[in-house]
Parts: structure tokens; sequence; C-alpha cells
């Protein structure tokens, strides 16, 4: 279970967000198509455990499953690339350049939403029995989700709007902080602990993430929760996708960049001069 020192896995985030950039387009498309569908399994299977159990800690004990397993099958998500991809440009890695960036992002975002949504049509018909009877408990909470996280925030206008995207900006402190804990260790049981910890925050305070969202909120449209496509991306998809943005690449890669990275040089004390011994 080595531990990797943090100026050390600096690198390695820097090294990281370079390779993202260069990867081609069908590899790219293909982890992030993976990483949504796993991610959405992990959500669909801590959903049920809530409404089996009636224990949502339980739930979020168990839900970084999802997240360890596509990490190190080394599939990507939005929220990792957010924090990682920019990293390569602003350490100024040769031929690394921000219109790389956006492209990495774009191709991860639809490739997440693919996955995901294949999920949403996979569980929604579990849950109804291909849609031939009512959706059964878990999949009526589902609905109610969507609904609570939509139009519940509309509702609040304004303040509605500040809550979600503080929330998507404290989610992605913890994703991406799990991201990065995993560069920590050499072993991969030293990174399953390591990632366990953010993600278990992050999905027991109810912050708000896009992948994970990406699931629940198609998924809860197709069994019958009262919001529309338009709630969706409004009041959540949208506000969500830019507080992990700015979470992941603010709080976590930009932090670790500028004091691991570009370490700022040591203060000099004054009047160092070793003294001479007592008499």
């Amino acid at each position: 279970m080595a531990y990797v020192q943090p100026s050390d896995f600096a690198a390695k985030m820097i090294d990281a967000g370079e390779s993202k950039i260069l990867m081609s387009t069908k590899d790219t498309l293909i982890r992030a198509y993976m990483a949504g569908a796993i991610l959405a399994l992990a959500a669909a299977f801590a959903v049920s455990i809530a409404v089996n159990t009636g224990n949502f800690l339980v739930a979020s004990l168990l839900f970084p499953v999802g997240f360890c397993m596509l990490y190190l099958l080394g599939f990507d998500l939005l929220t990792g690339v957010f924090t990682l991809a920019p990293l390569a440009v602003i350490a100024k890695r040769p031929g690394m350049t921000w219109g790389g960036v956006l492209r990495n992002w774009g191709l991860v975002f639809i490739g997440n939403f693919a996955g995901a949504m294949t999920v949403a049509v996979f569980m929604a018909i579990v849950f109804t029995f291909g849609f031939s009877e009512a959706p059964n408990a878990i999949g009526e909470k589902i609905g109610k989700i969507g609904e609570a996280r939509t139009l519940g925030y509309a509702s609040h206008g304004a303040a509605g709007m500040l809550t979600v995207f503080v929330r998507a900006v404290m989610c992605n402190w913890m994703v991406s902080t799990g991201v990065v804990a995993a560069m920590m260790s050499s072993s991969v049981s030293g990174k399953i602990m390591a990632m366990w910890m953010p993600i278990l925050v992050f999905f027991y305070m109810g912050f708000e993430h896009s992948i994970v969202n990406m699931f629940l909120f198609p998924s809860g449209i197709m069994l019958g929760g009262q919001f529309t496509w338009v709630d969706y991306f409004a009041y959540n998809e949208i506000p969500v996708v830019l507080g992990n943005l700015v979470g992941g690449l603010t709080f976590v890669g930009g932090m670790i960049y500028a004091t691991h990275y570009k370490t700022s040089p040591k203060r000099q004390v004054a009047g160092s001069a070793v003294g001479t011994p007592a008499e």
C-alpha cells in the first residue's frame, strides 16, 4: 500500500491530463460510455438499498463500489477530466491547447450521457416489467428524486439555482479528490481505500453529480416523474455541469497544482547563522 508523495502525484495528474487530451476519439467515447454506465448502475444499486433497507447511510457506504470499478478499469467521467485535462495546458505541456481540452470534455460528456441513458432504459424496463405495469417502489422513488431536484430547485427561484450550483461545486470537490486520492497509492487496495472516503461524503451529503443525474433524471421521466426534459436540463444538468467544473478545477486541480507542483520558495529565517556554543 505504498504511499505516493504529493509532489509525485501532482506530476501524475498533469501526465493524466495530457493523456486524456491526446486520446483518440474512439477510445475517449468508449471509456466515457462505460464510465457513465457503471456509475449509473451504482446509483441504481444505492437507491435500491435505500428503499429496501430504509437506511441511506448503508446506501452511501456501498455506492463508491461503482466509482472504484470504473476508475480501476481506466474509464473516464466528465467530473474527472474537468480537473485533470486543463492541468496539461496550465503546465504548458507541448501541444496542449484549450481546444484539445474542450474536445475531450465534449466527447466525455457524450459518452457518459449515452452510457447513463442505456442503464436508465434498462432499469426502467426492470422496474416496470417492460413498461407493462406501474413502477415498483424503487422506480417510484427515482421519479420523486427527479421531481425534488428539478422543480424543487425551480420553486426557490434564484436561491434554488444558487443552491444546486453550490451542491455541484461541493460534489466535484469530493469526487475529484477521489480521483486524485487514487494516485496516492501504488496498490489496488490502497487506491480503493483512498477513493472510497470522499465518494462516500459526496453521496451521503446529497451533492449534485452530473453523471449520476444523467441516469436518475431520464430514468425518473420514464418512470412517471412529474417533470420534463426542459426541467431536467434547465434546473439541474446545466447548472450542475458548471458547478462540477468549478469544484474540480478550482478546489482540487488548481490547489494541488499551485502548492505541490508550482511550489513557492521557502522563507528564509533571519539571522540563521549558527551561534557559538555556550561556555
